[in-house]
């Protein structure tokens, strides 16, 4: 960005078998200094899709970005499904490496596609809505682009700012939104990198009969499993078939972590946006794609009262973090505050906890719904309190002088209640990224009974956090969605074809066993680079509150050792 030119290169030898998050650490890890500040001239944003991502391997259309975060100081990957990462692995390539800072205040447009790349100024779309940009850009680039973009909050530089791609429908609404790296592309002055795969050469697949066997036994897992077939629970009821489950393990995070059940959990459930999507109809939708080739289709459309499409999509963290986090009851309201959130550019799990963390500080009453969309519009218009508001929860909760902000490295926590379940927490204090509960999803046993059975309130849990977060490393790796893990845990000859497939594209010969190897290497990656950016065991704990706070309604508090909590990565 220093001198607004795109070069491409060979990928080195040694990254051949890598992709997603494997890569994008691997590129950080060797590039970026683990002390530079993550807005200046030294850090970097790697866009990476994952081993079988551009193949028509099941539900794979999964984008890695990697670079130093703003909100947590340390290492950061995130994701996101859409067919923007599928177009980049069409066109031949690895990753995206974006670098350097513009030697003037503005905002760009890189476009990709089979012949090179070129920079376009990005003034007309500066400053707006996404909801009103991504018809315009597709407008002009055609209706089968891929976009990743920032909001007004990564124009900003507000720590919270996520990463946008189009869905299915080209709708702003496919996040990779923690860790705030929204903000690194805006220091960078990078709005928008639209991809167009038309003439591609696509992916190489070495060995297609492994790669066949591989995707046929995944998908048989995947259309077979009562949690990812068709008309199971993910298809029907979308994630936010969770609300109902973890309300009644008394987990779901109420009125910022102060309880752990929700008195309007049903009116806020997956069974509820059902119901409405049904009941209203027009453009509400359930068994919803993120991107093309998924089969889970866990996503929604939902409706306003007359049927006209409200916000896509109502996911079960965001309708946790602006709902029972929040204390608000209303569907409607919910809806309202993603959209503001998809439009400005905002991680919603992040965006939902600043506005709890604000209503503990008395900036609004718990439930109040047209007060906390008047806080979102703050963060949208750029005002002072705006650019507290989207620094997010631990910025916030340290200016107006809140004890309960429930994060960890800075970042807040999700639809998980610690206390109440003890492996997540143990997740959310060892994550690498910063309390995260995709880094390890031990939600599955302890709650879902997937891949065995875990007491939740069980403390002894270092095992089972540590072979979560390997397993899950992996995948991040080859650009499968994290939900196929609920049909591979179960059937073992889905973890088998999700290993093959990975064969097939690359013609290696790994086998099940490869699965914690390259998900250690990938967390000891991690751990290297947050130790040499000043991490230490002290920052892989939960806050003060939840060691002393007894958590309604078992009562319970965080009660996991410091010692256990240093084995999962050095156990």
């Amino acid at each position: 960005m220093s001198n607004l030119k795109a070069k491409e290169e060979k990928a080195p030898e040694e990254v051949k078998n890598m992709g997603g998050r494997w890569l994008t650490d691997h590129i950080v890890c060797d590039e970026v200094d683990p002390l530079c500040n993550p807005l200046g001239p030294n850090n970097k944003v790697v866009f990476a899709p994952g081993i079988v991502t551009g193949t028509d391997a099941p539900s794979s259309g999964r984008i890695s970005v990697g670079g130093k975060s703003p909100l947590t100081g340390g290492i950061k990957e995130a994701n996101a499904g859409t067919a923007f990462s599928q177009k980049i692995a069409r066109l031949g390539y690895k990753a995206i490496v974006v670098e350097g800072l513009p030697k003037e205040k503005k905002l760009w447009l890189l476009k990709i596609d089979k012949d090179g790349a070129e920079f376009l100024p990005a003034d007309e779309w500066t400053g707006k809505g996404l909801h009103e940009v991504f018809p315009l850009l597709f407008n002009k680039f055609g209706e089968n682009v891929g976009i990743s973009a920032i909001g007004v909050a990564g124009e900003r530089l507000m720590s919270s700012a996520g990463i946008c791609f189009n869905d299915i429908d080209n709708r702003p609404s496919r996040y990779a939104g923690r860790g705030g790296l929204g903000a690194v592309l805006g220091s960078k002055g990078l709005k928008f990198i639209v991809v167009d795969d038309k003439g591609a050469k696509g992916v190489e697949i070495v060995d297609k009969d492994a790669f066949k066997k591989g995707t046929k036994k995944l998908t048989e897992a995947l259309t077979t499993h009562d949690i990812t077939k068709p008309g199971g629970s993910l298809n029907t009821y979308g994630t936010a078939v969770l609300v109902n489950i973890m309300n009644e393990a008394g987990g779901y995070p109420t009125r910022n972590f102060s309880e752990g059940r929700f008195e309007g959990a049903a009116a806020t459930s997956g069974e509820a946006i059902h119901d409405i999507c049904n009941e209203r109809g027009g453009a509400g939708k359930t068994g919803h794609p993120c991107h093309p080739g998924c089969i889970i289709q866990c996503s929604n459309v939902y409706p306003r009262p007359d049927g006209t499409e409200h916000v896509s999509c109502i996911e079960y963290e965001s309708d946790w973090a602006f709902g029972a986090n929040c204390g608000i009851d209303d569907l409607d309201a919910i809806a309202d505050l993603i959209w503001l959130s998809n439009d400005y550019g905002l991680d919603t799990i992040e965006a939902g906890g600043t506005i709890a963390v604000a209503m503990e500080a008395q900036l609004a009453e718990f439930g109040d719904g047209p007060k906390a969309i008047e806080l979102m519009k703050e963060i949208g218009e750029g005002t002072p309190l705006g650019h507290v508001l989207g620094s997010g929860a631990a910025t916030t909760g340290k200016v107006f002088g809140v004890v309960r902000v429930p994060g960890v490295k800075g970042q807040n926590m999700p639809a998980y209640e610690p206390r109440a379940v003890k492996g997540i927490g143990m997740v959310y204090a060892t994550s690498t990224m910063g309390a995260d509960h995709t880094a390890g999803y031990t939600i599955a046993p302890e709650i879902l009974g997937v891949g065995g059975e875990a007491d939740p309130l069980d403390a002894d849990k270092a095992a089972l956090a540590r072979g979560f977060q390997e397993a899950t490393a992996f995948i991040d790796s080859t650009g499968y969605c994290l939900f196929i893990a609920f049909a591979v845990l179960d059937i073992p000859e889905g973890l088998e074809g999700t290993v093959e497939s990975c064969n097939g594209v690359l013609g290696t010969d790994w086998t099940t066993d490869d699965i914690a190897r390259i998900g250690r290497e990938v967390l000891d990656k991690e751990l290297e680079f947050n130790k040499a950016a000043g991490f230490t065991k002290a920052h892989d704990r939960l806050p003060e509150f939840m060691k002393y706070e007894k958590l309604p309604p078992h009562n319970t508090v965080f009660d996991v050792p410091d010692e256990e909590l240093d084995k999962v990565h050095r156990g």
